[in-house]
């Protein structure tokens, strides 16, 4: 069935909410508009008064762990779990095994997406302090862009010799997204707490060995490094307030040389929480103070942080449950990063316009994604609705990842996302997944 109408929807795109019927035929939305009649017998019409119509998210930074690492999560299992979390398209990291650190490596991964994937896809090559010459062959139009990692995270594949740095920032016009953390001053916390408690270090130290100055230290290099070249900067998971300061909003993100983005679990969790969530919140950047995440939502409602995203790592309950110095950072998000949102929407901390901004729009813009992001004429029908008044609870029966679990088990949420379109497709419906469209690999206007 080609032929989709999405009737009496509030119509969320480009800061309005308007009442409005959709219209899908293939691929794509071909009419927008408040009353739009069903010219076929065979047309799919949905109902959706009093539901929010969204663009679907883009989530710009995951680890799905295929190939190498398929115990913990495939990009099967993930992506199904995305797209029942309202996330139609995704990113993916280089940090996988074998690291997407050559051309070759990198296309396998997107030959495994194009057969396994429910949303749409695409992946970063992954810069080392010895592959610049392949790092130059990626093609902008079809790969999001370059991973380095400035600190040292899963899967090792730490960038730290200066001249190359710069090389690689002097030698692309690609964007570059970088995690910053100063592995100097990190293992040197490190050790220091160990010396303290042994290999079972509280993890309520984790951010104070992950510290603020490892982060700020980071970051403030690598931006003077891409104001130097003129590098595309963009800078994963801000964690800390104080970095929040190193960015504009005095400029349009069309404009912008360099950007950043927070995630889910940085606006949500804080320090107090490691002795009830305990590894379950432990990531790289480490989840840190109360004044952090405050200074977070500012820069992100003040526009000097762009983008929201999950970080989605997960690992097995086994793996999560060892001990401090043992415990991989990282875990599960996509399939609720939405419904977080929603529910700040619901507490007044952000609007739905912005909501549908910094997870939507912005990451099409940032890495401009063609005809994607938007509720518009001539794109890609990458639709969400959500029942912003049925409330549903997080237990394990729902749960979609690989590795059975969630931070936010217990959780009670308070809006549903009842169906997702991918490429005009109905991929989920209600818990169920009716459609076994595979999504399409991104394509970048650059």
């Amino acid at each position: 069935m080609s032929l989709t109408l999405i009737k009496n929807a509030q119509i969320v795109n480009e800061g309005t909410i308007f009442e409005g019927d959709v219209l899908i035929d293939g691929n794509y939305i071909v009419d927008i508009d408040t009353s739009i009649s069903s010219k076929s017998s065979d047309t799919l019409v949905i109902d959706a008064e009093g539901n929010f119509l969204l663009p679907g998210v883009i989530d710009d930074q995951v680890h799905f762990r295929e190939p190498g690492l398929t115990h913990k999560a495939t990009i099967e299992s993930e992506s199904k779990a995305a797209i029942a979390g309202g996330i139609t398209s995704f990113i993916e990291m280089p940090n996988t095994k074998p690291q997407a650190t050559t051309q070759k490596i990198l296309e396998e991964k997107f030959e495994i997406a194009s057969k396994s994937s429910y949303a749409n896809y695409s992946f970063m090559f992954g810069g080392t302090n010895d592959n610049l010459e392949e790092l130059l062959k990626t093609n902008p139009k079809n790969v999001a862009g370059i991973k380095l990692f400035l600190g040292a995270s899963t899967g090792n594949m730490l960038v730290d010799n200066e001249a190359v740095l710069e090389k690689i920032f002097s030698s692309t016009k690609l964007l570059i997204a970088v995690h910053c953390e100063d592995e100097t001053t990190i293992k040197n916390n490190l050790a220091k707490y160990l010396e303290e408690y042994g290999e079972d270090i509280p993890m309520e130290m984790h951010p104070k060995i992950r510290s603020e100055e490892a982060c700020y230290l980071s970051s403030s290099k690598a931006i003077e490094l891409a104001k130097k070249t003129g590098a595309r900067l963009h800078v994963f998971h801000l964690s800390t307030e104080k970095e929040t300061h190193l960015f504009t909003n005095k400029i349009p993100l069309e404009k912008k040389q360099i950007t950043a983005e927070v995630c889910v679990h940085h606006l949500t969790f804080t320090d107090k929480d490691y002795a009830s969530k305990g590894s379950f919140i432990k990531w790289n950047p480490a989840i840190k103070t109360e004044n952090d995440r405050n200074g977070l939502w500012k820069a992100l409602l003040d526009d000097r942080i762009d983008v929201i995203a999950t970080d989605h790592a997960p690992h097995t309950l086994i793996e999560k449950q060892q001990v401090y110095t043992k415990a991989p950072s990282g875990g599960p998000l996509v399939q609720h990063a939405l419904p977080v949102m929603l529910k700040a929407y619901r507490n007044d901390k952000i609007s739905i316009e912005k909501i549908v901004e910094k997870m939507c729009h912005n990451p099409a813009k940032l890495f401009k994604i063609e005809k994607r992001g938007f509720i518009k004429k001539g794109y890609y029908a990458d639709l969400v609705l959500v029942d912003i008044s049925k409330p549903w609870t997080v237990t394990k029966d729902n749960i979609l990842y690989k590795c059975g679990w969630s931070p936010f088990e217990g959780t009670t949420f308070y809006s549903k996302i009842t169906h997702t379109f991918v490429n005009g497709n109905l991929v989920y419906h209600n818990g169920l997944f009716p459609h076994n469209s595979k999504g399409m690999r991104l394509t970048f206007n650059r």
